[in-house]
């Protein structure tokens, strides 16, 4: 049987390391190994009306699953919801950004709103 302090440790590194690719709000920049240093970006039409409703659509329902997974989440589960929040949040000396702050307040709501559905007697 696997040391479970062991795996949970490994989890929350693995975490970590792939928050921290995203510290700009889309972990795709230059330096992503999946680009070239040199290589051009193309050209991306803006998207059409039905494209925006059906990606508005998509958001919505994967807010959705997201609470109802939190809803069984384990209680480390939801502290690490909460600190993936945080970690997200303006250090100091950084500029804030009003996308990753309305992210975090995001994250934070839905671990708020999975307590309704959480069946441990713990909010």
């Amino acid at each position: 049987m696997p040391d479970t302090k062991k795996v949970t440790r490994e989890r929350a590194q693995l975490l970590f390391k792939a928050l921290s690719r995203w510290d700009n709000e889309g972990g795709a920049g230059p330096g992503h190994p999946g680009l070239a240093p040199t290589e051009a970006q193309p050209d991306v039409p803006p998207l059409a009306n039905a494209e925006l409703v059906q990606l508005q659509t998509r958001v919505i329902a994967l807010e959705n699953l997201v609470i109802a997974l939190l809803a069984d989440a384990s209680d480390w589960q939801i502290e690490l919801a909460r600190e993936g929040a945080a970690y997200i949040r303006p250090r100091l000396g950084r500029t804030p950004h009003s996308l990753t702050i309305n992210a975090a307040d995001q994250m934070d709501h839905m671990v708020k709103r999975s307590a309704i559905f959480r069946f441990n007697g713990k909010p």
